[in-house]
């Protein structure tokens, strides 16, 4: 029987799976549950506290450099593009997560030389849930990526589609937890 295990460990190393799956959780948000109003922007007729929750992740796949985490909202009524939320790219290899409040538009609550790229709000920063009245609830999905580089080079200003592609490009893996949001008022 060990003779099987360890044939079949050799094998998925060999395919580049990993023992562990790579995951993202946050105490703040249950996957597939609602979203706080503790996140939820505060602006646009929202009364959110506008406060990223803390995320943590586990099992990046070997050769990760560096991390991103990303923040869309695939539902808000935008012609198709839907609505970023949060950016952050250059995270060292050495982080697994970010805690509460880590996205101050300042980036002063980051690990030295992480970056955070403007969203659709118009600035760096965690930019909470904020949908529409009487929309269904929104999916947002939080994904961290495990980068095959330690720093991506983004120009100044570059936008929220441009860092995506940029980090899609240069991924190893990536993690996934998605939150709802609906507001009734």
């Amino acid at each position: 029987m060990k003779h099987i295990s360890l044939g079949l460990t050799l094998a998925l190393a060999a395919l580049g799976v990993q023992a562990g799956d790579f995951t993202l959780v946050s105490p703040q948000i249950k996957p597939q549950g609602m979203i706080n109003a503790q996140q939820v922007y505060n602006g646009f007729g929202c009364t959110g506290e506008n406060v990223s929750p803390a995320l943590e992740w586990k099992n990046p796949p070997p050769g990760t450099k560096s991390f991103a985490v990303l923040v869309h909202d695939p539902d808000a009524p935008t012609g198709g593009s839907g609505w970023w939320h949060w950016l952050v790219i250059n995270l060292p290899a050495g982080a697994s997560g970010l805690p509460l409040a880590a996205g101050k538009a300042d980036g002063s609550a980051l690990p030295a030389g992480a970056v955070q790229i403007n969203t659709d709000f118009g600035g760096p920063g965690w930019g909470g849930p904020c949908p529409p009245v009487g929309d269904k609830a929104h999916r947002y999905h939080f994904t961290v990526y495990a980068m095959k580089l330690e720093k991506l080079e983004l120009p100044a200003g570059a936008s929220a589609a441009l860092a995506g592609f940029m980090v899609n490009a240069n991924s190893l893996g990536k993690a996934t937890l998605t939150g709802l949001y609906a507001r009734s008022k």
